[in-house]
């Protein structure tokens, strides 16, 4: 009993100072959750327990509900055809820097879907930190898009990883594509419905809420779709965005409604899954020869191909935040670690190279959110 109580006191301990801390290093709230994580699990003051990482594995579901809250797909839809051509040209040189890096040093296949990942999970931090300018705007859709890719990639690579080219594969295969068209197709129903009877809206959703009806529906879109993702043997963290999609897309008179759901995930779910994966990292894996190494370079490969892929969109946003777009999308912190977990156990990389992913995984979140702040407030002395 008393182990459990050092545990909740530490995980309390962290909740509370980490934004104090933040506050005095000038940094994001989110790498020092992460290294708090870390030095805690070091001492054994945050240990393996089930119940823990069941709420922090909530948190990330909860994190990839909140980054779709950030996408609204009838905004989506009416982006210039000109930007989406830009985005498709972005993520096909993301794709192909990889396929090439990996081809050129003989890397395992499992690498040219590790480098190119894309989630918005932690976007939706830096919308928190720094509003929504029009860089964070442009990355939450190329964003979006991208993340859809790289969770399908995952969806597939751990079928692939799982089962092999067998019959569960192509199974996971036809799943994912009628959950697809499933979801397009109820999206235009949905859409049919809320434009021929705009009052249904306000109906499940009114202006006037004692009883937090909005908050009810969110967490019952939540659910349902996980219960698919999970029926379907489909990943969750799909489901999870696709559910948040549908807030601001059906129910934009509640525009502080993503806001409201953020402040409970930040406050409490989101920052237990951070401290989860700081604690996940042992101390002892520094020990390994070249580790270090292999993660610095693994860190600066995956910045520099978003840097250098972002750069297409130059004359729309301006060089400065072209960078900082492509900055945004360099911290697949959670989708980078679940593949990497799945490869490792499935005996697709080896110890070095998966505790190098991990790693990189945690500097790419601390040197990218250092860069973005620097180049963001030199943008604003400029201005």
């Amino acid at each position: 009993m008393s182990d459990v109580v050092v545990l909740i006191t530490s995980l309390a301990l962290i909740i509370i100072f980490s934004p104090f801390l933040a506050k005095v290093l000038r940094l994001p709230t989110t790498p020092i959750e992460i290294i708090l994580g870390a030095l805690f699990g070091y001492f054994g003051w945050i240990y393996h327990n089930e119940l823990f990482e069941t709420v922090a594995e909530i948190g990330f579901i909860y994190l990839m509900f909140i980054a779709g809250t950030e996408v609204n797909i009838k905004k989506v839809i009416k982006t210039p055809l000109s930007i989406m051509k830009k985005i498709a040209l972005y993520l096909g040189l993301l794709y192909l820097i990889s396929f090439s890096f990996t081809i050129y040093f003989e890397l395992g296949k499992i690498f040219a879907v590790l480098l190119p990942l894309i989630s918005v999970g932690l976007v939706a931090s830096l919308m928190k930190e720094y509003g929504k300018t029009s860089w964070l705007e442009l990355s939450m859709t190329a964003g979006s898009i991208g993340e859809v890719v790289s969770i399908s990639v995952l969806t597939l690579a751990s079928a692939g990883l799982e089962y092999g080219l067998s019959l569960h594969f192509f199974q996971t295969i036809v799943a994912l594509v009628l959950f697809t068209l499933f979801i397009f197709l109820l999206f235009r129903a949905l859409q049919l419905l809320f434009w021929w009877f705009p009052e249904v809206s306000t109906v499940l959703m009114p202006h006037e809420d004692n009883k937090e009806q909005d908050i009810r529906l969110s967490l019952a879109i939540l659910f349902l779709l996980i219960g698919v993702m999970l029926a379907l043997n489909l990943e969750l963290a799909f489901g999870a965005f696709i559910a948040g999609i549908f807030i601001p897309t059906f129910f934009e008179h509640k525009q502080e409604l993503p806001e409201k759901l953020a402040g409970y995930g930040f406050g409490f779910l989101i920052p237990l899954f951070f401290i989860n994966i700081g604690s996940a990292f042992h101390f002892e894996a520094f020990a390994i020869q070249g580790l270090l190494a292999l993660a610095l370079e693994i860190t600066l490969i995956m910045i520099t191909m978003r840097v250098v892929s972002s750069l297409v969109f130059k004359n729309e946003v301006g060089l400065r935040n072209s960078v900082l777009m492509g900055l945004s999308h360099a911290m697949p912190l959670t989708l980078l670690i679940a593949i990497a977990t799945l490869a490792f156990h499935a005996n697709s990389i080896d110890e070095l190279h998966y505790y190098a992913f991990i790693l990189a995984a945690l500097f790419e979140v601390l040197i990218v959110m250092i860069l973005i702040k620097f180049i963001h407030t030199e943008n604003e002395n400029v201005l």
